[in-house]
Formats: structure tokens, C-alpha cells, sequence
């Protein structure tokens, strides 16, 4: 055995790492196999569930953060183009519609080609950063879906930042 394929056959399974992070934040979470994780992550706006999957083909950790809210058939075109509109937004990551489910995710992915190892800071970001990117728009989709607005209304709605407490 060579000292790479010791290297590589020591590192830890990016999950385990991501199974860390939730223990010591002692959020809910189960493995539903070797390769996948859900975690539930309380929000202000919805409870999020977390799915970090293990992409062995492409070597990449996948990471897929859902909320209850599935978009109604006569709104989804309109939740298509607010969509594009947070996607130009975000530097990391986006966001997705099911057409067939009318599920909103927020994606992103973690190549850890060539026998990479994730660390406890990656997935920490990665997990942060669907749980914050959901928390912004969550307000927006919900206006476009049960309030009937645009997509321009309700993005211009989710761009308004407050400061303070009243």
C-alpha cells in the first residue's frame, strides 16, 4: 500500500463530519444510509430539512435544504421567475422548483475531488448557508404564493433589509 491510498482509505466520510456538526448542535438527524443524511434545522419562518448526500460518482458533497411550502399549479410560473430572480442573487448555491412536486429547495454542492476531505467549517458554511439563503426568500415565495404578487413585488419585498427593533 502506498502512502496516498493510506492517506485516502483514512480519511473520515464527509458525512461524518457533517453527523458531527449536528450532534454538537444537537439538532435531529438520521442516516438513511452510508450516503445520506437528513437533518431538521428550526427557522424562524418554517422548520428545514437538511439533506447532505454523498456523491461517490462526482465525488462531491450535495446538500438539499426543503421547507414545507409546496407552490400550487397557478402559481409556479411566477415562482419560476422570482426564482431566477434570487438565483442572480446568490453567490453560492441556488435555488430549485420541482415541477412535478412544486417542492422549493435551496442546492449546493462540495467537490472534494482527488480524495479531499470536507472539514467541520465547509459544512458548517454550506449548512448556514442554505438555512440563511431559505430564511430571506422563505417571505418572498410565500407572497408570491398566497398573497398573489409578482415576483418583482415580492423580490423587491425580500431585498428591503430593517435595522434596529421598534
Amino acid at each position: 500500500m502506498s502512502l496516498i491510498e493510506f492517506i485516502s482509505d483514512s480519511a473520515p466520510h464527509p458525512l461524518q463530519v457533517v453527523e458531527d456538526v449536528a450532534s454538537v448542535n444537537s439538532w435531529a438527524f438520521e442516516r438513511s444510509g452510508d450516503d445520506e443524511i437528513t437533518i431538521l434545522v428550526k427557522g424562524r419562518w418554517s422548520d428545514y430539512q437538511i439533506c447532505f448526500t454523498w456523491m461517490r460518482e462526482i465525488e462531491a458533497l450535495h446538500l438539499a435544504c426543503s421547507f414545507d411550502m409546496k407552490i400550487p399549479e397557478a402559481r409556479r410560473a411566477e415562482v419560476q421567475r422570482l426564482i431566477a430572480m434570487v438565483n442572480e442573487q446568490l453567490w453560492v448555491g441556488h435555488f430549485d422548483i420541482w415541477m412535478q412536486s412544486g417542492l422549493i429547495m435551496f442546492r449546493q454542492a462540495l467537490p472534494l475531488n482527488g480524495g479531499l476531505t470536507a472539514t467541520t467549517l465547509q459544512c458548517e458554511a454550506m449548512l448556514s448557508g442554505g438555512v440563511d439563503a431559505s430564511e430571506r426568500y422563505f417571505p418572498a415565495i410565500q407572497f408570491v404564493v398566497w398573497a398573489g404578487k409578482t415576483a418583482r413585488e415580492a423580490m423587491e419585498a425580500a431585498m428591503f433589509d430593517t435595522e434596529g427593533e421598534a
